[in-house]
């Protein structure tokens, strides 16, 4: 569905190296991460901003939606394993 475009391709890298960074890992449910990136890079494509599918509003709202990562990331992934979205989780585990 979405793996196949460049745009995705890039999200992913950017958000690979995100999880790397933090010391976390992508979800090993593939459809699951394919469906938010590819969701989160069409609110790129659309809006020019990475805005998290999972928190938004709909329609979407560019003046409070979050954008990924946001700012809870940190704080979910430590008292829960995994981000809201289940996207990163901690260490290898998901």
């Amino acid at each position: 569905m979405f793996k196949e475009n460049k745009a995705y391709k890039e999200n992913y890298k950017r958000l690979a190296q995100i999880a790397e960074a933090k010391g976390y890992v992508f979800n090993s449910d593939k459809k699951r991460v394919n469906k938010v990136i590819g969701l989160m890079t069409r609110n790129f494509k659309e809006f020019g901003k990475f805005y998290c599918p999972c928190k938004q509003n709909h329609p979407l709202d560019t003046k409070t939606d979050p954008l990924c990562p946001c700012d809870k990331l940190d704080d979910e992934v430590e008292k829960d394993g995994y981000c809201y979205c289940r996207l990163f989780y901690k260490g290898g585990k998901s």
